[in-house]
């Protein structure tokens, strides 16, 4: 098999890299190795900043988020049984975010690469990238039991953290930065609406809560819990009481409570890796970096990934110039890291550490507190929230 540019894994990074390239007139092969029922229900992340919104719709992809997804204009901080909104639109000239969860966004653009893109190929394993620092690298996988190279102009790595694209890179060239968080978060779906129309990011004594939707009809919440907490030892009960206790407030809202139909607990941690590219090897996503799920930037980053290759690879067709290729680990790094410190920022005001002091403690508060009397301070929450420029 032979294509312009093979892609490893269909998340939203490799299905919408793939779609970005056929809107430019650009060939590629996307090779998964799980097979489509499991690509189109994995639970992930649920927050698409203004600017994922954007690119969606201007690939073609976007019709049903916009019919379907909840557009938000802001989030609620809670703190001393306090409460704060956040006024995206008015801080930022207009920019909101989008729940609309990555397994939809998957099931939109599934859709449209298997009607009008290229060859997407489920259950298609790929085993190593191969001849990275060639005109001609490959992907040497296994598909319906037997072993096929795919030659490429270019191999992106939009596989994840477990990966084989990031092998490929030595470990001579490579920079590895990273902190683990010594809590995680315990997740649930429950079938009750939610009990608020915003986002609640609440901080408090027992812990970090947060309260988010997937429906009108479906509540996702969240506790901070230790890193090693089994999801099974928490009864329903004791979950719904222990967010009513974080998200308690000293006016009369209610938490409403309704059956849970899914338990999970999320590790937290911050990666990443550079360089970001190796000769014609491009690293996307979670194969470069994770983020702690406080700040929403996961897919939102992965997304930005693959925006500034498919600008720089139809910028080399238009143009005959590598510039844009040349400079794409740096151009994906700056955001990168910015989007790193606002997740790092986020967890850290909101999130009780083991060891933490009493001055710590009242730091966070004090964090709270400029936010909520400074616009300034809110602004800088607001436009990291809703995203950083894809430019």
């Amino acid at each position: 098999m032979r294509t312009t540019v093979g892609i490893i894994g269909a998340g939203p990074a490799g299905l919408l890299l793939a779609r970005l390239l056929h809107n430019a007139g650009i060939d590629s092969v996307v090779l998964e190795s799980r097979d489509r029922a499991y690509v189109e229900h994995r639970q992930r992340a649920g927050i698409l900043e203004q600017g994922t919104i954007d690119v969606l719709r201007a690939a073609g992809a976007g019709e049903r988020m916009d019919r379907e997804g909840l557009e938000h204009d802001g989030i609620e901080l809670r703190f001393d049984r306090r409460r704060h909104r956040v006024d995206f639109p008015a801080l930022t000239g207009g920019r909101s975010v989008m729940v609309y969860a990555q397994t939809e966004v998957c099931k939109d653009l599934i859709a449209l690469q298997l009607k009008e893109g290229g060859p997407l190929l489920f259950e298609a394993e790929a085993l190593a990238v191969e001849g990275a620092e060639t005109d001609r690298p490959s992907i040497r996988f296994r598909h319906e039991g037997c072993e096929d190279v795919l030659e490429c102009d270019y191999v992106v790595g939009c596989d994840g953290f477990w990966g084989v694209a990031r092998k490929a890179i030595p470990a001579s060239l490579s920079q590895v930065f990273e902190r683990t968080y010594p809590f995680g978060w315990l997740g649930i779906l429950a079938d009750v609406p939610p009990s608020h129309d915003e986002l609640i990011y609440a901080r408090h004594d027992r812990g970090f809560a947060l309260l988010s939707m997937r429906s009108p009809s479906v509540s996702r919440l969240y506790l901070q819990v230790s890193a090693d907490t089994d999801a099974g030892t928490w009864s329903d009960e004791q979950i719904w009481d222990e967010l009513e206790r974080r998200l308690e407030t000293d006016d009369d809202w209610t938490l409403r409570r309704g059956p849970i139909t899914q338990k999970s607990v999320t590790p937290m941690r911050s990666y990443v890796h550079e360089p970001m590219r190796h000769g014609r090897l491009f690293l996307a996503g979670d194969a470069a970096h994770i983020v702690p799920p406080t700040g929403a930037k996961g897919l939102n980053l992965a997304v930005g990934d693959v925006v500034t290759f498919a600008r720089a690879l139809v910028h080399q067709k238009e143009t005959g110039s590598a510039e844009l290729l040349d400079a794409y680990s740096a151009n994906c790094l700056r955001r990168v890291w910015q989007a790193e410190r606002f997740s790092y920022d986020m967890t850290t005001m909101l999130h009780r550490d083991p060891d933490a002091t009493p001055f710590d403690l009242r730091l966070q508060l004090a964090r709270l507190d400029r936010i909520s009397s400074c616009r300034a301070a809110e602004t800088d929450l607001a436009l990291g929230y809703t995203g950083f420029p894809l430019d």
